[in-house]
């Protein structure tokens, strides 16, 4: 009796989803965590100061393992899952999103893995299947990514391959690596694993245990978020980066891209030739930012002509 209230007390893991207004579709992510067939759980759904019904679907499911969390008012998703961390029980953490949705199997796999993985290992993550905007359905991480587990922060610094739904760490990870960045509104699931690489080790589960929705109104549709996160970390973690020039350089002339199509050309053409300076052997960046110094009025019309081109080819 007294080791079945000890596991009651003291789940093994803590499952935290932050949620604003997602009323319509949290029901879907919570049964998702409720049909695992991995069940020494807790489920903290962390209400980031909702509008809607949000406490009233939460309290629909009468399961004593969930516990309801409200912001008095919403402070964004870092802050909501590291509400969910300071208050979890377990010994791991896992996350779930308000709008995806879990495979049965997703958490007993991830604890085998950890059974079976050695004491440097921090987080075993997983495969999912990302649905985007047109319906289509593509599986992350993409094969050509090359090395996904073990010492993976080198990889890691070149791009982001791994979703916060998809990963469950020990919770010691976070007194050592620190929580969730709460200045980020967009990449703080690249952040987090930035830094917890630093330290740890990751499994790789090379199967798709989750389904990532895409979601208009989701903070990760909005492209001058993007823009501001990725300055951030890039400043954040500039000696990290800087150890590989042409990572760095290729961040540059993405943030390039990206600030040009959000109507920002002059700072985009300042990312550009930052590119170039860092790295300069790279003859497309080196094009482009050739090109841009001319001005937007020629370097959309040489833009214009290069797809006609490729499309051609």
């Amino acid at each position: 009796m007294k080791l079945k209230l000890m596991q009651k007390e003291n789940p093994k893991i803590s499952v935290i989803i932050p949620t604003y207004n997602r009323a319509h579709l949290l029901p879907r992510a919570i049964q998702s965590v409720l049909s695992q067939t991995y069940q020494d759980f807790e489920l903290i759904v962390v209400d980031d100061g909702s509008t809607d019904n949000t406490e009233e679907v939460v309290k629909n499911f009468k399961d004593k393992r969930i516990r309801y969390i409200q912001h008095g008012k919403s402070k964004g998703a870092p802050a909501a899952r590291n509400t969910g961390i300071k208050t979890a029980k377990g010994e791991y953490i896992a996350f779930q999103d308000s709008d995806d949705e879990w495979f049965p199997e997703k958490l007993e796999k991830q604890m085998k893995a950890f059974d079976n993985a050695s004491s440097e290992v921090g987080v075993v993550y997983t495969g999912f299947w990302r649905i985007t905007k047109n319906n289509k359905k593509i599986y992350k991480p993409f094969s050509w990514i090359g090395q996904k587990e073990g010492d993976i922060h080198k990889g890691l610094l070149k791009r982001n391959f791994i979703a916060t739904p998809s990963i469950v760490v020990a919770q010691e990870c976070f007194k050592k690596a620190g929580m969730f960045d709460e200045n980020l509104l967009r990449l703080q699931d690249w952040e987090l694993v930035l830094r917890l690489s630093k330290y740890y080790d990751f499994k790789y589960i090379n199967e798709p245990l989750l389904i990532s929705f895409y979601s208009p109104d989701s903070i990760s549709a909005d492209n001058g978020a993007l823009i501001k996160a990725k300055k951030f970390i890039l400043a954040k973690h500039f000696e990290s980066f800087a150890k590989d020039r042409k990572s760095l350089s290729k961040h540059y002339y993405d943030l390039g891209i990206e600030l040009r199509s959000n109507g920002d050309f002059k700072n985009g053409r300042d990312y550009f030739i930052r590119s170039i300076m860092v790295y300069p052997f790279n003859i497309k960046h080196f094009l482009v930012a050739f090109i841009s110094l001319f001005g937007q009025s020629i370097y959309n019309k040489a833009i214009t002509l290069y797809r006609r081109v490729k499309n051609l080819i």
